[in-house]
């Protein structure tokens, strides 16, 4: 059994303006986004590192070749300076390899982050209203991860692993959605619905076939995270869903249908459809009155490979 062994720091809050902007994103028909300005580049980093080198601080309490948590941090932030790319992806492969380049000692570095989003605002001009260059609103809303993990072998640092992600997409649609059909027994007190509201939390992830479309630049590899959201309402929008589990496939089908660069994504949903209290509502047609479920909730995990999408090109429809 291989020993755990690693240390690092979270919570390393990193503020970035003019960072390059990304451009040269492919265009897909379910959005309208075209890049980032990046005049603002935040990230919540958290970096962890291995090496057997570091065996003696856990067993003698030697610290000779322990590099600070503290040094980690000023570390990523220094290098915050130096990122001549526009996507959190490239940054932490950046900094990661930057690690393993200054201390010979660490043989792997596992660093992941959540993209800090800065919605831009319109302001009033001459010509109507344009974003303001200057003034930025902090965004509750949901937002994009990325973790990468790097490596030593032999003489050669490679990036062995990666993971993009959005997170915390709270979708809802009022009507268009139906569960009925399943399971009934003596444990059985949902009743089956044919029309009913849907609200999920949805959390999205992927992995590209080639890394280095995740760093953006000049190439149309990269997939981002606003495409993949927009994908994932559009469908909702379009498709009468008889479950979330045929929902997400769904998403799946169609993300791995925009981007022939992804090699897998993953869907971990939570349902959080509302509990109806008025059925009918006097002098409305079609108003109702609901409120927020009970405690327990259903989830739903799942992950879909370009073998899914390819299976069901080649079913007779």
């Amino acid at each position: 059994m291989k020993r755990t062994m690693r240390y690092g720091k979270a919570d390393v809050w990193v503020y970035r303006t003019y960072a390059a902007p990304l451009t040269g994103v492919r265009s897909i028909p379910e959005s309208t986004f075209k890049g980032r300005s990046n005049i603002l580049f935040g990230m919540n980093v958290k970096v962890a590192v291995e090496g057997d080198a570091f065996l003696s601080s856990f067993k003698d309490g030697d610290n000779r070749l322990i590099v600070a948590t503290d040094s980690m941090k000023n570390f990523i932030l220094k290098h915050a300076g130096d990122y001549k790319g526009s996507t959190q992806e490239g940054f932490l492969e950046f900094v990661a390899r930057r690690f393993l380049e200054t201390y010979s000692h660490m043989s792997a570095v596992d660093i992941s982050s959540e993209q800090i989003p800065f919605d831009e605002l319109q302001v009033p001009t001459n010509n109507g209203f344009e974003a303001s260059p200057f003034v930025f609103r902090y965004s509750l809303n949901e937002q994009s991860m990325a973790s990468v993990e790097v490596k030593r072998s032999g003489e050669e640092i490679l990036t062995s692993d990666h993971l993009c992600s959005l997170k915390g997409l709270k979708l809802l649609k009022v009507r268009g959605s139906s569960f009925y059909g399943f399971v009934r027994d003596e444990y059985t007190t949902l009743p089956e619905s044919y029309d009913r509201p849907l609200f999920i939390f949805l959390n999205i992830g992927w992995r590209y076939n080639d890394f280095e479309n995740a760093k953006g630049g000049t190439n149309d590899g990269y997939v981002a995270t606003e495409q993949i959201r927009d994908i994932a309402y559009t469908v909702f929008h379009e498709e009468n869903s008889p479950s979330i589990q045929n929902l997400i496939y769904r998403i799946g089908l169609r993300i791995l249908e925009r981007f022939p660069q992804l090699v897998e994504v993953r869907f971990e949903s939570n349902n959080r459809t509302w509990e109806t209290v008025l059925d009918e509502i006097p002098a409305s047609q079609e108003g109702k009155v609901f409120t927020e479920p009970r405690p327990p909730y259903g989830f739903q995990c799942f992950s879909m490979t370009r073998d899914d999408l390819e299976h069901t090109r080649e079913s007779p429809k």
